[in-house]
């Protein structure tokens, strides 16, 4: 009986509902970018296939098995007009590990300043359980985009000031709640979704660096190098 009733406690610090607010927790994954141990590079079933592309989602990503020490994600153009992209996911990775409902995420990211760049930090599992942490284009230079696919519903928050733009460092919060996800920019809440992901939600981290093809966002203006940095990365959970 006790466990169940702390199951519960869990939960509800999870949920986001009312003025609940999830506890510190504990750390149960701490990123290291250049570790086979914790990702696959190069890989995921949220691309057709496999990849190493994914045209159908309007990008010009082609896969590559790179790892990026110190969380430099980057991008290099190919003679064919795609770009060699990275992306690292914990799926099928020797750890496995997948998000849960009341887990947390930090992150400090540096945003891309090229055009056509597109970095995220999101889930995925068996086609969707996809909630994305974030995502950026840099021709909407104050805009993050916040999204949650398990239960309908998105936000395109524009900043008030003036922290996110091209190049900028941003803390990053995200909480998993059953009842609601709760996105933080530098501390102060930006958005809570009054929709959550359920009790029973997991999912694998994806992090990653795309390339515009322009349907959407504009494509790169040259064939220099995109990239985007981030620092830490660390998931707690209650």
């Amino acid at each position: 009986m006790r466990n169940w009733f702390n199951g519960l406690a869990s939960l509800w610090r999870g949920s986001g509902g009312g003025a609940a607010q999830l506890a510190a927790g504990r750390v149960v994954f701490e990123a290291a970018f250049d570790s086979p141990q914790q990702w696959v590079a190069g890989r995921s079933s949220a691309y057709p296939g496999m990849g190493p592309t994914n045209r159908g989602d309007h990008k010009l990503d082609h896969l590559t098995p790179r790892y990026c020490p110190g969380g430099k994600f980057t991008a290099v153009h190919r003679p064919d007009g795609l770009w060699d992209t990275d992306l690292l996911t914990t799926e099928n990775s020797p750890g496995g590990f997948q998000l849960r409902t009341g887990d947390v995420l930090r992150a400090r990211i540096t945003l891309p300043t090229g055009a056509g760049a597109w970095p995220a930090i999101w889930t995925w599992r068996d086609g969707g359980n996809e909630i994305d942490a974030f995502e950026y284009h840099p021709d909407h230079p104050s805009l993050l985009e916040f999204s949650n696919h398990v239960r309908g519903g998105y936000r395109y928050w524009t900043d008030p000031t003036g922290a996110v733009a091209p190049g900028a460092t941003v803390n990053l919060t995200v909480e998993f709640g059953s009842r609601s996800v709760r996105w933080s920019v530098n501390g102060t809440l930006a958005h809570a979704d009054g929709r959550g992901v359920g009790p029973f939600w997991h999912a694998y981290l994806i992090v990653n660096l795309s390339v515009s093809d322009g349907t959407y966002h504009p494509k790169p203006t040259g064939t220099d190098p995109l990239s985007w940095t981030c620092h830490s990365l660390t998931v707690t959970r209650p």
